[in-house]
């Protein structure tokens, strides 16, 4: 029978805090890749989507000191860095009214904006490796049932 894995309860509210700023994130991300036109349909405009994902990624960005915890802080910087980078280049390209020049261009952006915001996948990965087994540990050969490695 297999047990669940648990996150230590000192660590629960920073993976709420965490699963917040994803909460702004990921749909910030998703609408930006709606500038790509598809077969079928147009891209979504460019200044109306970098509109959304600056003020989703401000909000993500002001969430951010709540998932802060020693064990994670690598992580957390990495995210906050990637997060201010991925800020301020969307900022730069509606201040400057940017127009894309083709297709490849509209992809040109979507890499360069997602791209600083990969350290949330390491940060979410990290969240799951710091989770433990419920219930007794294994006993190692010779110690009694329940004695920690």
């Amino acid at each position: 029978m297999f047990r669940r894995r648990a996150l230590p309860d000192e660590l629960l509210p920073s993976l709420r805090a965490f699963h917040i700023v994803l909460d702004e994130i990921e749909p910030a991300k998703a609408g930006l890749t709606d500038i790509v036109p598809g077969t079928r349909l147009p891209g979504r405009p460019l200044q109306d989507a970098l509109e959304e994902f600056v003020a989703r990624l401000t909000r993500a960005r002001d969430a951010m000191p709540a998932w802060r915890r020693p064990e994670l802080e690598d992580e957390w910087s990495a995210c906050r860095d990637g997060l201010e980078i991925a800020l301020l280049g969307a900022t730069e390209l509606l201040e400057d009214d940017y127009e894309a020049a083709g297709f490849g261009s509209l992809l040109e952006v979507v890499e360069r904006s997602l791209d600083p915001l990969e350290p949330f996948a390491r940060a979410e990965e990290r969240f799951a490796s710091l989770r433990r087994r419920k219930g007794r540990s294994r006993a190692k050969p010779g110690e009694p049932h329940g004695a920690s490695w």
